[in-house]
């Protein structure tokens, strides 16, 4: 799955202004749901909470990939935010956290979700990407800088 097919200008945050990791998930929660009306953004915000009770997912090096499956959606669904001065998401390495992919799977579907999650976590293994990412000034060109990454992996 390429991510130029599961994500939207309308759902990239070039600086986020959540403070905590609820703010983080409420937040990136919200575009999503402004975008894709069936989604409610309660339950988005429910699910991803528990998800967060059983293991942070903010593994590391400024990176946190927040992931949940919830009814009625369909497809894939990534947001995406990013905080320039970083926050606390109980990462892994105890270190600010700055880069958040949100992922959205479909309730029935195990496979595609783990491969986004597999392809989401490789591309930002890559320092450069984060960079760029760090550096990338509008939405579009953060949409432009992750889309890029389709032909990479």
């Amino acid at each position: 799955m390429k991510f130029s097919e599961i994500i939207v200008n309308d759902c990239i945050i070039p600086e986020l202004k959540a403070q905590d990791k609820k703010g983080v998930l409420e937040e990136l929660s919200e575009v999503i749901s402004r975008h894709y009306s069936y989604i409610n953004k309660i339950s988005l915000v429910k699910v991803l909470t528990e998800r967060e009770r059983l293991g942070t997912t903010g593994i590391g090096d400024g990176i946190a990939i927040p992931h949940g499956k919830l009814k009625g959606v369909t497809h894939p669904i990534i947001s995406f935010g990013r905080s320039k001065k970083g926050l606390d998401f109980d990462s892994m390495d105890g270190q600010p956290t700055t880069l958040f992919f949100l992922l959205v799977a479909p309730e029935s579907s195990s496979g595609t979700h783990l491969q986004v999650l597999a392809k989401i976590a490789k591309i930002l293994k890559n320092s450069k990407f984060r960079k760029r990412l760090m550096e990338a000034v509008t939405k579009q060109d953060l949409k432009d800088t992750i889309i890029q990454t389709d032909d990479e992996t």
